[in-house]
């Protein structure tokens, strides 16, 4: 038996796994690796029981046998013979030998996986991919490349207090390549890597799939022979066409999920690499290819922190596939109280216990590092984003996380209802044992402990090994986002079951595969798995398409999620960017009144209720947000602009001081509180604000402008010109600082060189009314009358109501008439 206890091989030396007991009552092998003889059509023997050896066997432990050529007892030569998988057999009704070579398969998983997500290759960036690309300082080639392995997934310091502590830095160095190569934030680019990367992890499953269901074996010349072509293709379509994949394909931020899936792959099927021998003198050494998976595993861990667990499930592959450790075999001889326990023979094992050395001393080395890296304090999450985790008591907070745990399982049993955002009051919380939502946990867990008997104490030893595998694949990778060892950020998260879903395909392959053994409507069955393949390919197209705009996806989760404020909030953002501001108000007031302390909603609508004049009322929602949370420095600002309109300027100060304070780096609020003391002729105190804008923000045109405008108006036109030729020395090309400093050299009697930026303004900008109507001015100063007569009149027909140009335009008019007049 191969590794995962495939029939007709001999596996390592050592007790054999289940179904190791011989059919001929325990009768001795006498030669190790060969295959044994099938027993006739329709039949086979189950393989011998091998004894453990006291002495040292085969090239060290848990190494795959290839088959040997020669039999001890005839002395003969004897040629390798290989079986297929049981559970491929079974699937045969489903896929005919013509589909399976390997290659072929594999064009067809990644195709299909490609034109299931095909229709986002052109969508917009949605959702979280404003913060994580979009607004990601970390994309643009004036950030130093070595920022990255400071910053988190959105650019923010790891050691800020608002840092959410995602350290992904090589899923960032793969935007900023994007980025580079399409010249800005064009999304197509990032969109079709996403696509490709998918295509290319449903390609690579199928050689993971082939080692779940066909075991690890090898010829002769050390190729891995691939057991299971049906199971494996099946399971690699199901993986391909599984909807809850859209928000990792789709959603451009997701490419994190991708990457960390492609490298966790990469470093399992390195790890099985370390059990391939060659019958050549020259050998593979395993000590390298389990360090390759380690550091695979690493890499993994450097795109998502996900990563990681794939250490764990090499681990749970090496001591109960390999090692062949019997669950069932070691409980009863410890109910018998046999002492000898021979089976625990492979824990004394060194070359196991060197490769779990290797894992657990990689994996304590990533944490560690991951740890200082990111300082000791744990990212801020709030109520709204897991309620469970700040509920009170324990047991609510674990009767609410299985029933997270019971939706997921339901997110990859039926991705119908699919939601970008699964938090504010979208699952309300269970806190009574009466509520029927318990019955979805214990069905959950009825389930979970049934599959886990079957694959710990199970005599088919093909049946335990898929099994165990599959739930490995579906528990693992799911622990960091479970809350067993520290709160996340989220309720539920499609997102996060991508990797979990290899373990759901594995599960599913093997049931379709037990229910064709046991039923005679085996078309039936067929029908079954092609129309599921069908109708996910059907839901992947329209949630990719959902997850082109802002807009269809908002508004797709309305119907999933009727009662999260974050989705009313949301859309009315979206509303409002677009400028449709009374649709925006009604969800944003739908937005606070589900959720009476959403403090972002309220700040939204209180911004909304400012530009339509609305004060009194603005003000109240954003003294509201401050109350319930005080370090929110964006609704401080936004007060302190209500309190300015409102005349009540000594509030207003205060309020932008508070902003000031919880958040010390903030230009426009700087900006703000320069405006104010413009208003209350605190010359001196403005152009401070001002200044310390700039040099925040060095590029913020509206506080250089007003230093300009604030020093020409008091008749520092000196001051006025250097602060003018500093600003557009930083930002070259913001016509309307071309403007400013153009009126003050035009001031200063400098017409030429005012007259070249008063060109270059309008050249920029042809359509701004004062921009004409200055120059006019200049022209009418310089003597150019003509010149002035025309751009007089260019500027009065952009805006026939500006009473200044019409009055200068009525005087040139009237000296134009008397110089005609003196000439006559």
């Amino acid at each position: 038996m191969g590794v995962g206890g495939e029939p007709g091989r001999v596996g390592s030396c050592g007790r054999r796994g289940a179904g190791g007991r011989g059919a001929a009552g325990g009768s001795r092998g006498a030669v190790r690796g060969r295959p044994l003889p099938l027993s006739g059509p329709g039949g086979r023997l189950e393989p011998p029981e091998f004894p453990h050896p006291g002495g040292r066997c085969g090239r060290g432990s848990g190494s795959l046998q290839i088959p040997n050529q020669h039999n001890a007892g005839a002395g003969g030569h004897q040629p390798a013979v290989f079986r297929m998988a049981v559970l491929d057999t079974d699937l045969d009704h489903i896929f005919p030998s013509s589909v399976l070579p390997p290659l072929w398969a594999k064009l067809v998983v990644g195709l299909v996986a490609i034109v299931c997500f095909a229709r986002s290759y052109d969508g917009d960036f949605v959702f979280d991919d404003s913060e994580a690309i979009v607004n990601n300082k970390d994309l643009q080639a004036e950030t130093p490349l070595g920022d990255l392995w400071h910053h988190d997934f959105w650019g923010s310091r790891l050691s800020s207090n608002t840092s959410h502590k995602s350290y992904r830095p090589l899923t960032v160095l793969t935007f900023r390549i994007n980025y580079y190569l399409s010249g800005g934030f064009h999304p197509v680019g990032f969109h079709v890597v996403n696509i490709l990367l998918h295509g290319g992890i449903s390609v690579l499953m199928v050689d993971v799939f082939s080692v779940l269901f066909g075991g690890l074996q090898y010829t002769s010349k050390g190729r891995r022979l691939h057991l299971a072509p049906r199971a494996s293709l099946l399971a690699a379509l199901l993986f391909a066409v599984h909807p809850v994949h859209t928000e990792c394909v789709a959603g451009v931020v997701g490419r994190a999920d991708l990457l960390c899936a492609l490298f966790f792959l990469l470093s399992f099927l390195g790890y099985c690499k370390a059990f391939r021998e060659s019958n050549k003198e020259g050998t593979y050494s395993s000590t390298f290819w389990v360090l390759l998976s380690i550091f695979l595993g690493a890499v993994s861990m450097l795109c998502k922190e996900q990563g990681i667990t794939v250490l764990g499930l090499n681990a749970v592959f090496d001591i109960l596939v390999i090692g062949k450790f019997n669950v069932l075999e070691i409980v009863q001889k410890v109910l018998h109280k046999d002492k000898s326990l021979e089976s625990l023979g492979m824990l004394r094992n060194g070359g196991l216990l060197f490769r779990m050395t290797l894992l657990t001393s990689g994996g304590a080395g990533m944490l560690y590092v991951r740890w200082r890296i990111m300082g000791t304090g744990p990212p801020a999450f709030t109520e709204v984003d897991n309620p469970a985790s700040f509920a009170d008591g324990m047991l609510v907070r674990a009767v609410n996380y299985n029933y997270y745990y019971s939706l997921n399982a339901w997110l990859l049993l039926c991705p119908w209802w699919l939601c970008f955002d699964w938090s504010m009051g979208c699952i309300p919380l269970i806190k009574s044992v009466s509520d029927w939502r318990v019955i979805a946990l214990a069905a959950l867990w009825f389930c979970l402990i049934g599959l886990i008997c079957q694959a710990l104490c199970s005599e088919d030893g093909h049946k335990r090994r898929i099994l165990t595998l599959g739930l490995g694949f579906l528990v693992i990778p799911f622990l960091p986002a479970s809350n067993l060892f520290f709160r996340v950020g989220f309720v539920v998260a499609e997102r996060v079951l991508y990797l979990p879903s290899v373990g759901y395909c594995v599960l599913l392959t093997f049931g379709f595969g037990a229910l064709s053994k046991h039923t005679k409507k085996k078309k039936l069955i067929a029908a079954v798995v092609l129309g599921i393949l069908l109708i996910n390919m059907l839901r992947c197209v329209v949630r990719s398409g959902q997850w082109r705009s802002e807009e269809q996806l908002f508004r797709s989760a309305l119907s999933v999620c009727p009662l999260n404020a974050k989705v009313h909030y949301n859309i009315g953002k979206n509303l409002a960017d677009k400028g449709n501001q009374t649709a925006a108000i009604r969800y944003y007031r739908e937005a606070v009144r589900l959720n009476p302390k959403y403090v972002h909603a309220m700040n939204n609508l209180g911004n909304i209720l400012k530009e339509r004049n609305e004060l009194q009322e603005a003000e109240e929602l954003l003294s509201l947000a401050v109350r319930i949370q005080p370090d929110f420095a964006a609704a401080w600002m936004n007060l302190g602009i209500v309190q300015n309109s409102l005349k009540r300027f000594e509030a207003a100060e205060q309020s932008y001081r508070m902003a000031i304070k919880h958040r010390r780096k903030y230009p426009d609020c700087y900006y703000n509180l320069g405006r104010l003391y413009a208003d209350l002729n605190r010359h001196v105190d403005a152009l401070n604000a001002w200044r310390n804008a700039t040099m925040l923000k060095p590029e913020h045109s509206l506080a250089w402008n007003n230093m300009i405008i604030l020093l020409d108006n008091t008749g520092n036109l000196a001051q006025a010109e250097a602060v003018g030729r500093e600003a557009l020395e930083l930002i070259p090309n913001d016509h309307s600082l071309m403007f400013s400093l153009a009126n003050v050299l035009g001031k200063s009697q400098k017409y030429k060189e005012s007259e070249a930026l008063f060109l270059k303004a309008i050249k920029a900008n042809p359509n701004a009314a004062s921009y004409h109507g200055n120059l006019a001015v200049l022209y009418h100063r310089w003597g150019h009358l003509d010149l002035a007569k025309k751009h007089y009149e260019i500027s009065l027909q952009l805006d026939p109501m500006a009473s200044g140009t019409k009055e200068n335009y009525g005087l040139l008019r009237r000296k134009l008439e008397l110089m005609q007049k003196k000439d006559v």
